[in-house]
């Protein structure tokens, strides 16, 4: 008998025909679910999340979109709130960062929240002065040294 030696079958040869790039429409929250924040990812189809009500909560990926869609620390997504367990919820939706830009402009986010837009580019608009923490030293003052 010969030996397998890929990771799977024809159809993930091919790839799947999942097309996610197009344009979707746009998912506001119901009663019994919440926008939040993912502050850290922790493994095991888990994350822990800062929920726009205030609160922190352990969420859980869903099977359907555990190894499909990829989430991240910063990201915002939509959460199933549990009935029985205040500080667990469950993960639903992610949102792409675009549709993240039009909640925020819908005013369904606070304007406090911070996306993750200029954060790995560069300074933002409000942290220009944070830049100036830097010392300069003077050619002579190297010598010195």
């Amino acid at each position: 008998m010969p030996k397998n030696k890929g990771k799977g079958g024809k159809n993930r040869k091919r790839g799947k025909n999942e097309a996610d790039d197009e344009k979707r429409e746009l998912v506001f929250k119901e009663d019994g679910q919440e926008y939040a924040q993912v502050l850290r990812m922790l493994g095991n189809g888990r994350c822990e999340a800062m929920c726009i009500d205030g609160s922190k909560r352990l969420c859980h990926i869903r099977g359907k979109m555990h190894k499909k869609v990829w989430i991240a620390a910063g990201d915002i997504i939509l959460v199933g709130l549990r009935d029985y367990q205040d500080d667990k919820a469950d993960v639903i939706l992610k949102y792409m960062p675009d549709e993240a830009r039009l909640l925020k402009a819908y005013g369904e986010l606070p304007e406090t929240t911070r996306l993750n837009e200029g954060i790995a580019g560069g300074l933002d608009e409000e942290d220009e002065a944070a830049g100036d923490d830097y010392v300069e030293f003077e050619d002579e003052d190297i010598d010195k040294i």
